[in-house]
């Protein structure tokens, strides 16, 4: 009716989605001091991750959907602050030795950057949900390898180019960090683990080169 004012809904929405995000920040925090502060990941859960954060299940349940959904949002956010954005960046560089460098320094300082990185690790041992999740997101460096071996100039064959990345895959692992870190700083291994890598796509391009007679 003329006269009426419009109700602001806009700004109740704005309102809304920022006390959603905020929750849902919160959640997040939540669920990853679990991973990083208690002796048993055990009992992580929805109920768990809910008292912690000081909101109801139905609240998580609603943000995330499951358990799993959880881990995966955990995950992303550990990703973000330990900086894997960066790994285009190692992609694209123009020196695909450079760019194999730069995948390195950048598992040692993700695998550095968080103890829940750790504990994500070890529970994947002993909890199927949690092994697969962490299986699932070590798999997606397998790619990133692949894409800088196959701009180095070596031309090789299939089954050689798939052990080269198997074993690069390998050395930027969490397991292979944190087995070099016992003594070392985190530049030691870093160093350590870029001549390795380098080390693996040389000899195997040589190894081929005698297979082939050439």
């Amino acid at each position: 009716m003329q006269g009426m004012k419009t109700p602001p809904r806009a700004y109740v929405s704005t309102v809304r989605a920022a006390a959603a995000a905020e929750k849902r920040r919160d959640v997040i925090d939540a669920a990853a001091r679990f991973l990083r502060e208690e002796a048993s990941l055990a009992t992580f859960s929805l109920d768990a991750i809910a008292r912690k954060a000081g909101v109801t299940r139905l609240t998580v349940y609603n943000q995330f959907g499951s358990r799993r959904g959880l881990l995966e949002a955990v995950f992303d956010d550990i990703a973000r602050r330990g900086r894997l954005a960066q790994l285009p960046d190692a992609i694209n560089n123009p020196d695909p030795w450079q760019g194999l460098d730069h995948l390195v320094e950048i598992f040692c300082g993700f695998w550095s950057s968080d103890p829940a990185l750790g504990r994500l690790q070890e529970a994947g041992a002993i909890d199927h949900e949690f092994g697969q999740a962490v299986l699932d997101r070590n798999e997606r460096r397998r790619p990133t390898i692949h894409a800088i071996l196959q701009r180095i100039p070596h031309k090789l064959t299939p089954e050689i180019e798939r052990d080269s990345v198997d074993l690069i895959f390998c050395l930027t692992s969490y397991a292979t960090y944190r087995s070099l870190s016992t003594g070392r700083k985190n530049p030691a291994v870093c160093e350590l683990l870029k001549a390795a890598c380098r080390d693996v796509a040389r000899p195997l391009a040589a190894h081929q080169k005698r297979r082939l007679g050439t």
